[in-house]
């Protein structure tokens, strides 16, 4: 006679219903609080709800937009590129100075994104090849392509840019107040939000930012990965350096300085975790836009760019430590609870 078998144990996909792993995030957060910000400042700020004011929104923040795509999957492996905003200097330089010496800005502007390419790259070896940390190698190099770009016009300003191209760079989409360059952004999250969330190389990357070692045993390939990485974070820099020569109308040393550090805090504060293996691009573009219409609004109210500066480094620290302590309580809600050691008790004979 046969003994009946035990029925098998069926092991849940995930440990939260589907609503909690997708409305209690940072992410959401974020998104939430970028709506109740624009909802206040439409409601308060005279002139805020403007068409107009949401073209010069997303005009201002497109440079932010289109590095923080791949500063974003720099920041999962647990890495960082601080050389971007220089990057986005040097490549408007280029672009000026072809331009000047008479090049079709067809042409210059390829040029710009080859040397993107290669910056990125340079970065990129660096730290897969040599071995070194990201942050020294990007320090390095973010003086090192500011320093080019400076010696190659010196204080002068190149302005003589094609009107088409320029009007272009300002142009809507017929009908909305939506400008083109969210053509190219779209476009470019669509293949970033692909890359990262639905693809085996997006989840190699958050395999890295959790543990290199255990990555690299698992298959994956970590130094290929991360040169990649760097190689397209200097690409979309130089990209994001040709819109903002054209957006303003000037290629100049000085240009994009101190981007890196804007584009740095919205990725922070967008969910994506400095130690990495962590982060989401949706919340990254929520917490750019929510940095961009914080600033208009404030500027509308008439508050100074000091004042600005401060509001928006306080958020990003409250982030980040709201954060912390979140994981905190997690992992003390998830830590076993210890019972108490047995006592002997003894009988007299």
């Amino acid at each position: 006679m046969s003994s009946p078998t035990a029925p098998a144990r069926r092991i849940p996909d995930h440990g939260r219903p589907l609503w909690r792993r997708v409305l209690l995030t940072r992410e959401m957060a974020i998104v939430a609080l970028l709506v109740i910000v624009a909802v206040v400042a439409m409601s308060t700020i005279r002139g805020f709800g403007q068409p107009i004011t949401l073209t010069f929104l997303l005009l201002d923040v497109t440079p932010i937009l289109l590095i923080a795509l791949p500063m974003t999957l720099v920041m999962v492996t647990g890495e960082i590129d601080l050389s971007v905003g220089s990057m986005v200097g040097l490549s408007s330089v280029v672009t000026g100075a072809l331009v000047q010496m008479h090049v079709p800005f067809g042409l210059a502007a390829l040029a710009a994104l080859i040397v993107g390419l290669v910056g990125g790259a340079f970065n990129g070896l660096l730290v897969t090849a040599v071995g070194l940390p990201s942050l020294a190698v990007t320090i390095g190099t973010l003086a090192l392509f500011r320093g080019i770009a400076v010696g190659i016009l010196g204080t002068t300003a190149v302005t003589d840019f094609p009107s088409e191209w320029r009007a272009l760079a300002q142009a809507n989409i017929h009908g909305t107040t939506i400008p083109y360059i969210m053509f190219p952004f779209a476009i470019l999250l669509a293949i970033f939000a692909v890359l990262l969330h639905l693809t085996p190389f997006g989840r190699g990357i958050y395999a890295i930012g959790l543990s290199k070692d255990a990555a690299r045993f698992s298959g994956v390939h970590v130094d290929r990965t991360k040169l990649i990485l760097f190689v397209l974070s200097g690409l979309v820099a130089a990209f994001a350096g040709i819109f903002y020569t054209l957006r303003f109308g000037s290629a100049r040393g000085d240009n994009a300085t101190g981007l890196e550090l804007q584009v740095i805090a919205a990725v922070v504060l967008g969910g994506v975790s400095v130690f990495g293996g962590r982060g989401r691009l949706y919340g990254v573009v929520a917490a750019v836009l929510l940095i961009g219409t914080l600033s208009s609004a404030l500027r509308l109210a008439n508050v100074t760019s000091d004042v600005i500066n401060i509001i928006t480094g306080v958020l990003l620290i409250v982030s980040v430590v709201a954060a912390s302590v979140l994981n905190w309580l997690q992992n003390r809600r998830r830590r076993p609870k210890q019972s108490p050691p047995a006592v002997a008790v003894t009988t007299a004979g």
